[in-house]
This record gives structure tokens, C-alpha cells and sequence, in this order.
């Protein structure tokens, strides 16, 4: 029976791909879910229509919004931190000038992300062993696991959709007057290497038979009662229905070893403490990139060997649009990401550059109003004519992390320490300009004084720190995502990446899981 380790996107794309091979698969994981009283009031909200929902109700799984100009400091999943719980102490980690948390929960970190989708592109992944091509049938794969709402538009002639009939998803007002009035510049711009629509993300946009389409509650930000983003956890419960599939929970894995024939996995009991022991021919490390490294460097007893974790620099501004779209406040929409806009221009970037477009939200509202203080009479007004912008840059031109693992009397700790990158900051300036100097096509201008560079990690766009090579040297892993000096261990999360593109870091990282997965299960 094959391990998989971990619970998170890249656990369940392995998991699927090993068992569409006919193995056998045991995933061991932390498994900590929502709270029971959270997730009644969630099933009871689910049960009934949104025009049946009770404020009481929906005021206790939505939390505290505490959104500023700085954007969410913490996500949350109806009201819930559960995602990520206990890691200080399970996952023993600390960090210096990094926005990224790892997490225990069912699910991993998909139980908060934001369901955008967007393959890589060949001129991005230049120094990856493998191409797109090497990916193409994984990401069609991924599409059927998590669904995909969008629709064919000029974003296909770079990034290919992998998915015959997606559910596109109803534009908000914004979002509509913003792309058609891109599309009216739209030979102008492409001459500047912009290529524009509609997002691309992992939600049911259509009722199937894994439940009802989007209803357009305008509650993404804070959770879908109806199940509709994608979640991973969601698939490990579809998974359970499979006989040759075996879920454990509460497992914390500490140590591997690799014997002749098999890997022995260490570990103990999350509530109890008490030691845990497995053994398995194949092993697939899906903890993601903070426990991964952990797992690995104490099981080779590497102490005080730094990994280079690599982000993908995250950034965000509005756009003030120089007309409104009436009173955004009440129209049925989602609340998740409405465009998509990719720069591919040297004199930005040597890389994409991708760019989501948020329209209003409740966040954006609450934080409209707390940024304009004793002017908060204006919220309605300067609300429907700014759009959010959260922008990504590859790697290349993005801080890096540090980690390191320390001795801490007699336990460790994983140290986790930014290291800037001259390139950032001139290149996001460089991002706003180019925006700034379309201001015509974009139908109003961005405003630069609320620029807001978060810290690195802060996007959740990590990995690379045990990056594939052709020839590995040690901590590096080959195609298979095989650490130097393995034979039975795949490393299939976020670690094995190369470099991280600015394009959605999920949608590759389960590609990629599922295509090791589906080359190594009969090896």
C-alpha cells in the first residue's frame, strides 16, 4: 500500500493518480476540521435557500472581517483559524519578516485559498527539467478533480484551458464594463504582450452531482456553505468511498528512513502524543513546503543546512475607475477574483506578470470605510468605481526564505528567515507604470500611495526549496521528485518546484503531483 502524506491539493491529485494505476493508497494527516458547532450552523445554511438564511446564522460563520488598506491579515473559514492551528506546536516553526503559515487541517491550506487557476508557460519554467507538455494531461486530470469556471477568451492562446466544457461563473457589473472596455483597446494592448479575461478558478459553477452551482451569496471571501470552491478536503471524502483508499488522521509525521524495499515512517499521535510507526514500498511527501522540509532535513539529520524557499512575490493596489456601476453593494455576485489580466513585456518583466481584478465585496467595503476615516460618507460612491488588484511576480524577481533547522534543547525548530530582492520593488513600480500609462484602456488610472508590498510568503505562492533537477546534487530531487539519495521517497508538493511563476501556484502543483504519482505506482 502506497503513503501519501498529507491531506492538501498536492496529497489528493497523487492519491487520485495512484489509484486511477490501481494501487493501493494510505494518506496519513494531521486532520484538524472546523469546529462542530461551526460546521452545524454550516450544514443548517446549506439546507436551505439564501433568502431562508437567518442573520444570527450567517453572522456566526462569517467572523470578524478585519479588513484594512493592508488587506485580511488572516483568512479565516467561517469564522474558524482552525487551518492553521497547532503548528507552533506540532510542526515546532518560527518566522522573521515572512506573511506565510503552514497548516494541519484536513485539506491543508485549500480550506482558505482564493480557487485561482492558471497553468504555467514554457518561457517561465525555462529552468524546470520538465515542460508543459509534461504537464498538459495532468492538468486536464486536475480540471476533473476540481472543476473549472471560465470561458474560452484570449487567455487560451498562452494558457490553454485543459477542460472541454467549464461552467463559466456570472460577471459582476464591474468586472463587465472593466473587460469590455479592454477589449475595445484590445489590439493596442496586446501589442504591449497584455492578454485579458475572465478569471479562471475552481468552483461549480453549475449544479452537478457533486451539489448546487454558485447562487452568487457573495460570500467567498469568508466560505461557501454550498461546497462550491474547491476544497481538498471535500475530495478526501469522496476519496473514502474507494475501497483500496485509507484515511488516518491525527498523525504527525517526524522522521523517514528508507530500508531496502520499503520507507519506515515515524511520527506520533496529535491529541495523545503516543508514537506512531508505518512502513510502505512508496512514500509521497504532501505536508507542504514548511513541514516537507522539516520531515527531510531531521530525517537526514541535517541541522543548520539552509533550503531556499522561493515565492512568488505578492502585491496589491485598486484602481479607481472614472465611472461607477451603480450601487455595488447590493448585486448578487462572487466575491472571488473576476479577471484576469497577464504581462508579458521585457520592459516590465522577463516573466509573466499576473495581475487578478477583485470587484466590490463586503471586505473591500469594511475596508473602504476604515480607510477613509471621518470621510467615510464617501464609501458608497469611491466603492463603486475602485476595483482590487492583487498582483504576482515570478520568483526571479521576488524575496526569498531561508530554512533552517535548529536544535532547540532537546527538540528543533524550523527557522524561517526573508531575504529581500533588489529586483522587487523596481519591477512592481515598473507593473504600476505600465498600468498608469494605459489609463485610457483601463478606464481609470491605479493609485500608487496605496500600493501595499506584502511580506514574502504573504501570497502563499511557495516553494522550490528541494527544486527538481536532471542531475540532482544533494537537497534537490529528480523528475520524480526523488530527494538525492532516495530511491522510494517522492517529494509531490510546492518543494520540488524549480522556480515559481507568477501564474496560480496550485493548479501546477497538483499537476505535477498527479503526474509523478501516475508514473510511479506500478515502478
Amino acid at each position: 500500500m502506497h503513503c501519501v502524506i498529507g491531506s492538501g491539493p498536492a496529497g489528493v491529485a497523487c492519491a487520485q493518480a495512484l489509484l486511477a494505476q490501481g494501487a493501493d493508497v494510505l494518506m496519513l494527516d494531521a486532520g484538524i476540521e472546523l469546529e462542530p458547532p461551526q460546521a452545524q450552523t454550516v450544514r443548517e445554511l446549506a439546507a436551505k435557500k439564501i433568502s431562508e438564511w437567518k442573520p444570527a446564522q450567517l453572522a456566526a460563520v462569517r467572523g470578524d472581517i478585519a479588513a484594512t488598506a493592508k488587506g485580511i491579515p488572516l483568512k479565516t473559514l467561517f469564522g474558524s483559524d482552525f487551518p492553521y492551528r497547532e503548528t507552533e506546536e506540532k510542526i515546532p516553526w518560527r518566522g522573521n519578516g515572512i506573511g506565510f503559515r503552514p497548516s494541519l487541517a484536513l485539506g491543508g491550506l485549500s480550506n482558505v485559498w482564493g480557487a485561482a487557476m492558471l497553468p504555467y508557460r514554457d518561457d517561465d519554467i525555462q529552468d524546470w527539467p520538465i515542460k508543459v507538455s509534461d504537464l498538459a494531461p495532468h492538468y486536464r486530470a486536475v480540471a476533473g478533480i476540481t472543476g473549472l469556471a471560465g470561458q474560452p477568451d484570449d487567455l487560451a492562446e498562452s494558457f490553454p484551458l485543459y477542460c472541454d466544457r467549464p461552467d463559466p461563473l456570472q460577471l459582476s457589473r464591474q468586472a463587465d464594463r472593466f473587460l469590455r472596455r479592454l477589449e475595445r483597446h484590445r489590439e493596442k494592448l496586446r501589442a504591449r504582450g497584455w492578454r485579458f479575461g475572465r478569471s479562471r478558478l475552481a468552483v461549480r459553477g453549475a449544479a452537478s452531482p457533486r451539489g448546487a452551482g454558485c447562487v452568487y451569496c457573495g460570500q467567498c471571501m469568508t466560505g461557501c456553505v454550498y461546497g462550491c470552491i474547491f476544497n481538498a478536503a471535500d475530495t478526501v471524502r469522496e476519496l473514502k468511498r474507494d475501497a483500496r483508499f485509507r484515511y488516518q488522521s491525527d498523525v504527525i509525521v517526524t522522521h523517514l528512513r528508507e530500508d531496502a524495499g520499503k520507507v519506515s515512517i515515524e511520527g506520533f499521535h496529535r491529541q495523545t502524543g503516543a508514537p506512531l510507526a508505518f512502513e510502505a514500498p512508496r512514500v509521497y511527501l504532501a505536508a507542504g513546503v514548511i513541514p516537507t522540509a522539516q520531515i527531510l532535513l531531521r530525517s537526514q539529520d541535517a541541522f543548520d543546512r539552509p533550503l531556499t524557499l522561493r515565492d512568488s512575490q505578492y502585491f496589491l493596489f485598486p484602481i479607481l475607475r472614472a465611472r461607477g456601476a451603480g450601487d455595488v453593494r447590493r448585486e448578487p455576485l462572487h466575491t472571488l477574483s473576476q479577471a484576469f489580466v497577464e504581462l508579458n513585456n521585457r520592459q516590465v518583466s522577463r516573466h509573466t506578470v499576473h495581475l487578478q481584478v477583485y470587484s466590490y465585496s463586503d471586505i473591500i467595503g469594511h475596508a473602504i470605510r476604515g480607510s477613509l476615516g471621518p470621510f467615510k460618507l464617501f464609501a458608497r460612491p469611491f466603492a463603486e468605481r475602485l476595483l482590487i488588484v492583487q498582483g504576482y511576480l515570478h520568483s526571479d524577481a521576488s524575496s526569498t526564505i531561508d530554512m533552517t533547522l535548529k536544535r532547540d534543547g532537546a527538540k528543533d525548530v524550523l527557522q524561517l528567515d526573508a531575504k529581500p530582492n533588489p529586483q522587487t520593488v523596481p519591477t512592481i513600480r515598473k507593473v504600476l507604470k505600465e498600468l498608469s500609462g494605459r489609463a485610457i484602456a483601463l478606464g481609470g488610472i491605479p493609485l500608487p500611495p496605496l500600493l501595499q508590498i506584502a511580506d514574502p510568503g504573504r501570497g502563499y505562492h511557495t516553494g522550490g526549496s528541494l527544486p527538481m533537477r536532471k542531475e540532482p546534487q544533494p537537497f534537490e530531487s529528480d523528475v520524480l521528485g526523488r530527494p538525492h539519495g532516495w530511491k522510494r521517497l517522492h517529494l509531490v508538493d510546492a518543494s520540488v518546484l524549480p522556480s515559481v511563476p507568477a501564474t496560480t501556484i496550485t493548479f501546477s502543483v497538483m499537476a505535477n503531483a498527479h503526474r509523478i504519482g501516475s508514473r510511479t505506482a506500478d515502478l
